[in-house]
């Protein structure tokens, strides 16, 4: 089966002149005003969560890779089971402290 591509090349977003701005670089102040709208704030927040989230751990998924492969990885449902319900206690808790 062959594969074509049918778009446009995917690639990095393009970037702003605000991101390439450094915060501390002076902003002219000609007596307009800015405000943004809550959609914008939150993707702030996003983007300020990605920033700080770890980056994958190559070294890892290659023992796991060859783990499977070789049959030696084992997977606990209890244990992945109480991974998530933990992760949904979170979720719930953190938007009843917004709410």
């Amino acid at each position: 089966m062959k594969v074509e591509s049918l778009g446009k090349p995917i690639g990095p977003p393009p970037t702003t002149e605000a991101r390439l701005r450094p915060s501390s670089a002076p902003i002219a102040n000609n007596g307009e005003q800015v405000q943004l709208s809550s959609l914008a704030s939150t993707l702030q927040k996003a983007e300020a969560a990605l920033a700080e989230t770890p980056t994958v751990d190559r070294a890892r998924v290659e023992e796991i890779k060859q783990a499977i492969r070789e049959g030696r990885f084992k997977v606990d449902a209890n244990r992945i089971a109480d991974g998530l319900i933990d992760e949904v206690r979170q979720m719930f808790d953190s938007k009843v402290g917004r709410g």
